[in-house]
């Protein structure tokens, strides 16, 4: 009796001595709301963050994952995606919309914005198929279209209803964190405008794909007088809507910035070009966020996941502390979800482990033209709410010889 009281004492203590459930060891950690970039370890306990510091002792862990010489960050947020696929829509979107979880962890992602494919009318179903039964966390910019993205009623003045659009926004609040308005072909700037107001009534943000220029809707007007400070122009260096004119940025979105415009990357399968891109970045002008118009056109095209992007904006010239700002801490003040893209202890624990490679790598935008570049990003490792959910080379996984295998589950 005495020796098992004695057993169990020291099993007890020794699970005392372990209050992590997994520490991230040796890796440089990259936390751009805390200012931190250095050498730390990470410490989850029940799916949370429960310390960052130098050299927490192995002892501490019931699970140790070696990530020295990679990047530790918090879980990526792509703002710009379209995961909301509709059986029976007649049209594209029905084919292009991806399954989220398909996509996100295996590039380090761990909340999607599902940007304007839902609109106030298929928002429900949205929320029932998609958003409670995806382990990525997704969030939704609301189209200001009713019936939503690709439906064929985008140019329709009825279905840009702003105050249904804001109450239905106020309602999942958190969980729909903007307005889009996307690819308007009308006469002037109804569905801008009806975005902006349901932004000012919801207090939320707005994304802006501007689709084509015409004689009333120009870029100027748009950034200068139309959008507000905190709205969101995505698409940046598309290209299409003189972003940059002979081989030089619009002063339009120098002035845009000044007066607080966000600029995202939205690469897609038609919105981002080289010759774009590279004169935006020689000319001081790199994005705000970056983000990938994730869907199956753009995903097998130039665009190939969020780590791709990324690594085509640390080529062109930012660092990687920036990059990794652009990606976690800028889109979560955008978005206003100050409780994600850090690493503040008793955040939820999402986080991404990245490689950064040297080398000679090749990137593609979306006219299919090369770029060599001499940096490549890939994710080694994603957490989900504390839970692995991405581990590309067994980083945290415990080695077969001692894995506990359920055999009696196979005889089933």
């Amino acid at each position: 009796m005495l020796r098992n009281s004695i057993l169990i004492l020291a099993a007890a203590g020794a699970l005392a001595a372990q209050p992590y459930d997994l520490v991230l060891k040796g890796g440089h950690v990259i936390d751009p709301k805390n200012g931190l970039s250095a050498v730390r370890d990470v410490a989850v306990t029940g799916g949370k963050i429960a310390r960052v510091a130098a050299n927490i002792p192995a002892a501490q862990a019931k699970r140790v994952a070696d990530v020295a010489g990679l990047y530790v960050t918090p879980g990526l947020i792509d703002l710009h995606v379209h995961v909301f696929p509709r059986p029976g829509l007649g049209g594209v979107q029905r084919d292009s919309s991806v399954q989220p979880d398909a996509f996100s962890f295996r590039s380090g992602v761990t909340t999607m914005v599902d940007a304007g494919t839902t609109g106030l009318k298929t928002f429900p179903m949205f929320h029932e198929q998609v958003i409670k039964r995806s382990q990525t966390r997704i969030l939704a910019m609301l189209n200001i279209v009713a019936a939503g993205m690709g439906t064929g009623l985008e140019d329709d003045p009825a279905q840009l209803d702003a105050n249904a659009a804001a109450a239905m926004a106020k309602a999942h609040k958190g969980t729909i964190v903007g307005f889009k308005s996307a690819h308007y072909a009308g006469p002037g700037w109804e569905s801008v405008e009806k975005a902006v107001a349901a932004g000012k009534m919801a207090d939320m943000p707005v994304m802006i794909d501007f689709g084509y220029l015409n004689k009333v809707r120009n870029i100027n007007t748009l950034l200068l007088d139309k959008l507000r400070p905190g709205d969101i122009y995505t698409h940046c260096y598309s290209g299409h809507r003189e972003e940059v004119v002979n081989g030089k940025v619009n002063p339009a979105l120098v002035a845009g910035r000044k007066r607080g415009i966000i600029f995202d990357v939205g690469h897609g399968a038609g919105s981002f070009y080289w010759y774009v891109a590279l004169p935006a970045f020689q000319q001081g002008f790199p994005p705000d966020s970056i983000s990938t118009d994730l869907h199956s056109g753009s995903m097998n095209a130039g665009m190939k996941d969020m780590a791709n992007v990324m690594a085509k904006i640390l080529n062109l010239g930012s660092s990687l502390d920036q990059v990794i700002a652009m990606s976690t801490w800028n889109p979560a003040r955008q978005i206003k979800r100050l409780d994600l893209g850090h690493l503040d202890v008793g955040a939820e624990a999402d986080i991404a482990v990245l490689r950064v490679d040297k080398g000679k790598f090749g990137f593609i935008d979306s006219a299919g033209a090369g770029n060599a570049g001499t940096q490549n990003i890939v994710a080694e490792l994603t957490l989900r709410a504390g839970k692995v959910v991405w581990d590309l080379n067994a980083r945290a996984a415990e080695n077969w010889k001692s894995f506990p295998y359920k055999k009696e589950a196979w005889a089933k």
